[in-house]
């Protein structure tokens, strides 16, 4: 099995952006151990803090997040990084090349249940023009990511990454205490007879999204002649990869919960990385106005309607809302 440098210079990835990436990794590394320990290392839980989203943080959460920020401003390589449990953008290098955004530890819900947790990451470059503090530098579409990935913390801990030349597959040799590539140019099934979606919502749903729903419930016995399963873990990271190794649909479509926060997913921390990762697969990542990718970002935390996957039922969906 091939090693991660080597599998990133052979797709010409510059010596300063391998650099980066395996910092990154090293982080990744010590939140893989810390989520092991689970009650062993008095992590469980939440903390009596909320982040900027409004939510709850869970213990490692915290811990999570401030091991991925200390690493990647530690190592000079990054002018800023902007994070889902930060305010705000927080400044690096100065002469820094590059961005880093993340979400430390996506899925927190299913931490004291010990299931299925990962980490999201997206790289842009850095404007040279604009100041390190300035968070302006982070609202850039998504189809200017020069790398993209999530590690998942599941029975091995996996990497999913591209850097614009395919979506690969790593997996955590805890041995060697690197990542090694097992799979390249993982491609997505361009039909599926599975989707992914949260139901406990249905009711708060726009009428196409229920109706599309409606019409896969039904099975042979309706307009789609066939049988479809449903899954739901609770965390993107998880139900994305099941999409990249096996195919299907995954939506956090709008909703009217509540009508100042119509959407859950955030464009710079999930949605971007992932829908980079997905349409390297040969998959599609969509709102129902269009690509996720060519969004042009009007905030930091930005949140967007998701719909992404196999490439033919995404097409599918989105002729409900024609």
């Amino acid at each position: 099995m091939q090693r991660l440098a080597p599998a990133l210079q052979q797709d010409d990835v510059s010596l300063e952006l391998i650099s980066l990436i395996k910092t990154i990794l090293a982080a990744t590394k010590e939140i893989s151990f810390r989520v092991g320990q689970g009650h062993l290392g008095g992590l469980l839980g939440s903390t009596l803090d909320e982040n900027i989203q409004g939510e709850i943080q869970k213990k490692l959460d915290v811990v999570a997040n401030e091991l991925f920020k200390d690493i990647i401003l530690e190592s000079g390589f990054v002018k800023a990084i902007s994070s889902e449990e930060e305010d705000t953008s927080v400044a690096g290098n100065e002469n820094g090349k590059f961005l880093v955004s993340f979400d430390p530890l996506d899925g927190s819900s299913n931490i004291d249940v010990n299931s299925l947790i990962g980490t999201i990451f997206s790289i842009h470059k850095a404007p040279k023009d604009m100041s390190a503090d300035d968070p302006d530098m982070f609202k850039q579409a998504g189809h200017k990511q020069i790398c993209a990935g999530y590690v998942l913390y599941g029975p091995s801990t996996m990497l999913a990454m591209t850097t614009g030349k395919g979506t690969h597959f790593y997996v955590l040799d805890r041995t060697y205490g690197g990542y090694l590539l097992v799979e390249r140019n993982v491609q997505i099934t361009k039909d599926t007879q599975e989707f992914s979606i949260n139901m406990s919502n249905q009711r708060f749903w726009q009428s196409e999204m229920k109706n599309y729903v409606n019409d896969l419930l039904l099975g042979k016995n309706g307009v789609r002649n066939k049988d479809y399963n449903m899954r739901w873990l609770g965390a993107m990271v998880g139900d994305v990869h099941r999409v990249l190794c096996r195919g299907g649909i995954f939506a956090y479509p709008s909703d009217s919960r509540d009508v100042n926060k119509p959407n859950k997913l955030r464009l710079m921390y999930e949605a971007n990385p992932m829908a980079f990762l997905i349409e390297q697969a040969g998959g599609l990542c969509v709102t129902r106005e269009g690509r996720i990718m060519d969004i042009e970002p009007i905030d930091i935390h930005q949140r967007v309607e998701v719909i992404l996957g196999s490439i033919n039922e995404v097409k599918a969906c989105l002729k409900y809302y024609d």
